[in-house]
């Protein structure tokens, strides 16, 4: 046996005193101090982060990730012309616009002192509106993201904003009960539109530009003439909601609007005479996301999604549901995939799926997000899903994945 080897073995009187208990150094054997700077340290959790880190990595569907936030993410858009250019905004009052697969390049959109609640690309991409709780509308540039101007007037925080079909004119629905009216080539105020009770929780333009359709907390939903500011229709009461709207969507010829309400009701209202036409009641719980399908579609069909953790994709012509599909939970976000046959559901789990509103299967699941997906959107050529959520970030999913294999 060698001496090296011999001396690694304790004696009998070490190992009592390794037996012994507790052995502290005293000031005598401290041999030499160094001076060691507090980031030099490793983190006590370190080997447990690493661990977290490989096991998220595996979790993670995502082909582009924008950590750009320092709070929850809720608004999002995708240009309606550059395919990779993408806007977030979120609860750290700050917007930003990323590139997919460009993750070198991001521009902060400054200047919000509350919240970015809705953020919206004009019609022809060239411009960015984007509200915020502190009451203000701002338009960027969205090439450079360089502010052009700021629209104000709102009491109350911007719920949502919409641009003309055609032209630089955006709307914003504001928590004061009012919808306000600019025009942002011009920087000047054009309308506002008084009626509801309560906090203008979504709207749009139709999309022929002539009339503006909104819905609100007091239930109701009223069909404006943009030009005059007059209300056409104001759509309450019975057979109608009974609590607040959440969300509305106008079909493709701007004859009818969708709504969906914290009731857990879905109408549908004819923009011409105010007339329910029809009232979809599957959802047992609030209705956070209404859309109709392409007007591609061979057949005329809606989704609803709703915290009762189910997307419904109902048939319009019998006024009943095609399928019901379930999710792990609440349903938070849904939107067609361009013109083709297939949407995308945001789900509180963190999940993005992927239906066939033919079949009424899911073909694809991403996962990534840690906690609630708060708004999807397409890329202007449909070659990615964008999702943004709660736990701070924008995750970016390519759909050849499933398109290719179900093709």
């Amino acid at each position: 046996m060698s001496n090296s080897a011999k001396n690694n073995n304790p004696t009998v009187e070490e190992e009592e005193e390794e037996d012994e208990g507790d052995v502290f150094l005293g000031e005598s054997d401290v041999i030499h101090e160094f001076d060691v700077d507090a980031e030099d340290l490793p983190e006590a959790d370190d080997d447990d982060d690493g661990n977290e880190e490989e096991e998220f990595d595996e979790n993670d569907d995502s082909v582009h990730t924008f950590t750009g936030h320092k709070g929850e993410v809720y608004a999002l858009a995708c240009s309606p012309t550059d395919p990779t250019l993408v806007a977030t905004g979120g609860g750290d009052d700050k917007g930003f616009l990323f590139k997919i697969g460009n993750g070198d390049w991001a521009a902060e959109l400054p200047g919000h002192k509350d919240s970015v609640s809705s953020l919206a690309f004009s019609y022809d991409g060239q411009l960015l509106a984007s509200g915020g709780l502190d009451g203000v509308v701002q338009i960027f540039d969205a090439s450079s993201g360089t502010l052009k101007c700021v629209l104000d007037g709102p009491g109350g925080g911007i719920e949502w904003v919409k641009w003309h079909p055609r032209g630089h004119i955006v709307l914003a629905g504001s928590e004061d009960c009012s919808l306000w009216m600019w025009n942002a080539d011009k920087e000047a105020y054009l309308n506002m539109f008084s009626g509801h009770n309560q906090s203008v929780t979504c709207g749009d333009f139709t999309p022929d530009g002539k009339l503006i359709c909104t819905g609100s907390d007091d239930g109701s939903l009223i069909v404006w003439n943009p030009k005059t500011c007059e209300s056409i229709h104001v759509v309450k009461g019975h057979l109608f909601h009974t609590e607040g709207l959440i969300c509305l969507d106008i079909n493709s010829s701007s004859s009818l609007v969708i709504s969906g309400s914290k009731d857990g009701s879905v109408h549908i209202v004819n923009t011409v005479t105010g007339k329910v036409v029809s009232s979809l009641t599957s959802h047992t719980e609030s209705v956070e996301c209404v859309k109709f399908s392409p007007s591609s579609a061979t057949i005329p069909m809606a989704a609803t999604g709703g915290m009762d953790k189910k997307l419904i994709i109902w048939d319009l012509q019998h006024s009943t549901p095609r399928f019901i599909c379930d999710h792990a939970e609440g349903v938070t976000c849904v939107t067609w995939i361009g013109t083709s046959k297939y949407l995308a559901t945001g789900c509180a789990d963190g999940t993005v799926s992927v239906w066939d509103s033919l079949l009424g299967n899911c073909v694809h699941t991403f996962h990534g997000h840690q906690d609630v997906v708060q708004a999807i959107s397409v890329s202007a050529n449909t070659e990615f899903i964008v999702s943004v959520s709660v736990d701070n970030t924008a995750r970016v999913y390519e759909t050849s994945e499933f398109l290719n294999k179900t093709a």
